[in-house]
């Protein structure tokens, strides 16, 4: 797999707003945020995409669903509501290839996908 930016983050060699991390993943502040709170959530095992993520290798993106939540319902997000999003490959917006969940809240989000 590629070194990604994410990588350099987690080693810290560029400088991210951590707002949460342990043996599994690291959490930090979007650097051009979509939403008044947007999160990026990066597990430390490689995937490039979603795709490689395999039968045996599930329980990471359910660590990283379950440490969104636990972020947002420490923040005071989760009763209002807060969006989680995974994009996957170039034409679904995926610009880093390390998977990521991204935690959005903050604001009505409106519907999802409408333009």
């Amino acid at each position: 797999m590629s070194e990604t930016i994410f990588h350099k983050i987690m080693r810290r060699e560029i400088p991210a707003d951590v707002v949460y991390e342990d043996e599994h993943l690291i959490a930090f502040r979007d650097i051009a945020p979509q939403a008044p709170v947007h999160v990026l959530f990066v597990p430390k095992q490689d995937f490039a995409t979603l795709n490689d993520v395999g039968e045996d290798s599930a329980i990471v993106v359910g660590r990283l669903a379950t440490a969104a939540a636990r972020y947002a319902k420490a923040q005071g997000l989760a009763e209002a509501g807060y969006r989680i999003v995974m994009n996957c490959n170039a034409d679904a917006g995926q610009t880093v290839f390390q998977i990521h969940l991204h935690l959005l809240a903050g604001a009505p989000l409106g519907r999802f996908g409408t333009p």
